[in-house]
């Protein structure tokens, strides 16, 4: 029996962050995953992996259509067990990374998969048999893993999920993606810069239906501009693997006749579910929701010492937000203020053009009856963007019509993903609109855009 002040289930993004900061502050802790390395579905299989693979085919796209028009010639071609080793590479050193952290801050790796058996009580069924801890606190944060789809069934050979598309032995002549949602816009990005042709099925009528309106109309304009095609509206009613690729059918969601799509390979990306089962919640009375997310009040759980954080619980299913709840979570079991707040979570699509937003969309401000203003700038009249010729997009502020204060922020385009941080800041300083539109900004930048939307509430914009 081994004590510890606390256990935490799941070695992702919300587990090691908890199990560090738990360590930088005193306290004995243990963080238990069942994986051969740390770092949980994003940094493994997930968002760091899909970032090297987005980032690598943008290079192979930009090489291929763009030199030309920059002045370099240049022949290129693609090696895929090259780019596939590349994401490898930069992987294992960043799980490496979560190991050195964890014997840097005294955090014990245990090895397995844990379960909660009692008040306090985990047991951990790893390589070397059963290891019983026990804590003061223990904190669940097994995240999430790809939903599956009645008459889909993944294989990860023709049929694959979100880990499988991460390494396909070659570039699909046809990609089916079902769902047009983040997880398969990035990755049938990937696919389609390096040749292949990409048909997304949607069953709403939209893509990204989270996103602001306008942002998600102007995201599908881009990336149908780029090649992809869109079937929305439309129910999949089934995907058959055969040796050398897929049937898929589906049918109009408002009724009408089913149609097929031959494919090499099928990505099914109709979102996450949480890791919930096999944990032994029943055992201490954890209650979870009928979709089996967590219920939590300030990451406790209906059970006294048991806590819950990242995908298990109810918000976006999000690396940052996870770690943001793990540093509050473990600050406030060392008698410390945590917070996490909820209002200023950032989301971002890493596809080209990017696209990054926080806060509320204007249907969700209309709907709540709050008046608000609107500045917005595209990104063909700034400068640094154009002379890149990376002008497509632009970016939107909404700003509260009395205070000012800003609200939200939708931006695709170039880079939004890190300039979308500045607004963050911002808003938790509970900034005006006339904050940003009055900082200086450094000329000629993509960042200027940011200013210049933020000008534009008050109607002052001084680019054309």
């Amino acid at each position: 029996m081994a004590d510890y002040d606390v256990v935490i289930i799941g070695g992702g993004p919300g587990g090691y962050n908890a199990a560090i900061r738990a360590g930088q502050l005193g306290l004995k802790a243990a963080c238990v995953e069942s994986r051969a390395t740390l770092g949980g579905t994003c940094l493994n299989v997930g968002c760091i992996p899909s970032k090297a693979l987005l980032h690598a085919s943008e290079m192979f796209e930009v090489a291929k259509t763009d030199f030309a028009g920059l002045g370099i010639d240049a022949t290129v071609q693609l090696n895929l067990p090259n780019m596939m080793g590349q994401k490898a590479q930069s992987v294992d050193a960043l799980t490496k990374g979560i190991a050195f952290l964890f014997r840097k801050n005294k955090v014990d790796w245990i090895k397995g998969w844990g379960r909660l058996v009692g008040p306090g009580q985990v047991e951990v069924t790893g390589p070397d048999g059963a290891t019983a801890l026990s804590a003061k606190a223990v904190v669940i944060a097994t995240g999430s893993e790809p939903s599956p789809l009645t008459g889909v069934e993944v294989d990860q050979k023709r049929i694959v999920d979100s880990t499988g598309a991460l390494d396909l032995p070659e570039v699909p002549k046809h990609l089916v993606v079902i769902g047009a949602g983040v997880i398969g816009l990035e990755l049938g990005s990937v696919w389609r810069r390096l040749g292949a042709q990409v048909t997304v099925v949607e069953y709403l009528d939209r893509i990204t239906p989270t996103l602001d309106a306008e942002t998600a109309r102007t995201f599908q304009r881009a990336l149908t501009k780029q090649g992809m095609v869109f079937e929305l509206g439309a129910k999949v009613t089934g995907a058959k693997a055969k040796k050398t690729g897929v049937t898929v059918t589906f049918e109009p969601v408002a009724g009408g006749e089913t149609r097929a799509l031959e494919a090499d390979y099928v990505l099914l990306a109709i979102g996450r579910r949480p890791v919930t089962e096999g944990l032994g919640l029943e055992a201490v009375g954890v209650k979870t929701d009928a979709r089996g997310f967590i219920e939590t009040d300030r990451f406790a759980t209906s059970a006294p010492g048991v806590y819950a954080i990242g995908d298990v619980t109810h918000g976006p299913m999000l690396a940052h937000k996870a770690e943001d709840e793990a540093v509050a979570c473990i600050e406030s079991l060392a008698g410390h203020a945590g917070h996490v707040n909820y209002s200023v979570i950032p989301n971002v699509i890493y596809t080209f053009p990017e696209v990054a937003t926080v806060g509320a969309t204007e249907e969700e401000l209309k709907a709540a009856n709050i008046a608000y203003k609107v500045g917005k700038f595209p990104f063909t009249a700034n400068s640094r963007a154009k002379v890149n010729h990376e002008a497509e997009g632009f970016v939107k502020v909404l700003a509260d019509a009395a205070s000012d204060r800003i609200l939200g922020v939708h931006m695709i385009g170039p880079s939004v993903s890190e300039m979308i941080g500045e607004y963050c800041v911002a808003m938790e300083f509970g900034g005006a609109s006339e904050d940003v539109a009055r900082t200086c900004h450094p000329h000629p930048t993509r960042s200027e855009a940011l200013r210049q939307a933020a000008m534009g509430v008050e109607g002052w914009t001084m680019q054309a």
